[in-house]
């Protein structure tokens, strides 16, 4: 049964249709109330009046003498990458342009949360429908840093935002956080691995980020990673691929790979080139899966028929944050081998 899940997305304000999504006032507006933008007691005139121009209206041009105006700097800093933000998704037709148009070359001109802003509202928009807990669950990885640990053979990740919360506040909020403070214990929260038992309640606590997911080759967690980044595939680059779970790399002819993440890339370079990879190193490289192509013309002529590699990577202090749009700018695509790449 389909369930309504991330709220603070903003999906349901978005505008839809088959070309993608489109940013609405409403949607804009909602950055306005965040703590980085909301104007503070001690706020001066000129950011108190810039706020209430595009509370008003969200779209309405802003001069860089009213952003220089604004007298705190760092509320400079958050009007200027919000509004760069809003510029650009403002210049594309959908949100999805906006982000394919991030990785077209050049470097990345948006905060690392707004990039992670159009992931979520993306990844909402290709699981519309889905009432699959496992689904939700593994595509937080697509916008969401994890940090991974084994037990007891299992591979699992959990919210890396969350857990630091836990840490300085024991889960109870500001309260928390003050009994921390004064050296008084609070109870621990205790973080659910997502089960079959447990899934229906992913949908009521899905904004907390309180699920661990089980990524061990095999599971059901990996199985559901593979389904996701299928489905971002498709809905970004418009091309149908299958994705497994691998063990290893066991190819004579391993043509092309594709890292999710900063780690991953470096240490699949390597094992490429058949270069020595320490032990430690490897141990890291958390995933590997095998992409095939549905359509083999949908591939470079020369990678037709042949799999691509994917590899998940966590950083030395066991955090990971994926990469998905290397899922766009990597992949041998037939498209970009005509459109010149």
């Amino acid at each position: 049964m389909a369930q309504d899940f991330w709220a603070s997305s903003g999906f349901r304000l978005l505008g839809r249709t088959a070309s993608g999504l489109h940013a609405s006032d409403a949607w804009l507006a909602r950055f306005l109330e965040r703590e980085e933008l909301a104007p503070p007691p001690q706020a001066g005139a000129a950011e108190r009046a810039l706020h209430a121009k595009l509370s008003r209206d969200p779209r309405a041009p802003v001069a860089r003498a009213e952003i220089e105006a604004v007298e705190d700097p760092d509320a400079r800093d958050n009007w200027r990458a919000f509004l760069g933000f809003r510029d650009r998704v403002l210049s594309h037709a959908t949100l999805e342009d906006a982000y394919r148009g991030l990785f077209d070359g050049g470097d990345v001109d948006l905060a690392p949360p707004f990039v992670d802003v159009l992931a979520q509202a993306i990844a909402r928009s290709m699981l519309e429908g889905t009432g699959d807990a496992w689904l939700c669950r593994a595509a937080e990885m697509l916008f969401r840093r994890q940090r991974v640990a084994s037990e007891a053979g299992r591979l699992l990740a959990a919210d890396a935002a969350t857990i630091e919360t836990y840490a300085q506040t024991g889960g109870f909020g500001a309260v928390g956080k003050l009994l921390r403070a004064r050296g008084t214990s609070t109870a621990a929260v205790k973080m659910d691995v997502l089960s079959r038992e447990n899934a229906p309640f992913y949908f009521l606590r899905d904004e907390l980020h309180s699920f661990v997911v089980d990524l061990t080759a095999g599971s059901e967690g990996a199985s559901a990673l593979a389904r996701v980044l299928e489905r971002w595939i498709a809905h970004l680059a418009g091309v149908a691929v299958t994705i497994e779970p691998a063990s290893r790399v066991e190819d004579a002819r391993w043509r092309w790979h594709v890292g999710l993440d900063v780690d991953s890339t470096k240490i699949l370079d390597a094992l490429y080139r058949g270069e020595s990879v320490a032990a430690e190193e490897l141990e890291r490289l958390l995933l590997l899966f095998r992409l095939e192509f549905r359509e083999a013309a949908d591939a470079r002529p020369e990678l037709a028929g042949r799999p691509v590699y994917l590899g998940l990577a966590c950083r030395p202090d066991r955090t990971l944050k994926m990469k998905p749009q290397n899922l766009l700018v990597n992949l041998p695509l037939a498209s970009a081998v005509s459109r010149g790449a």
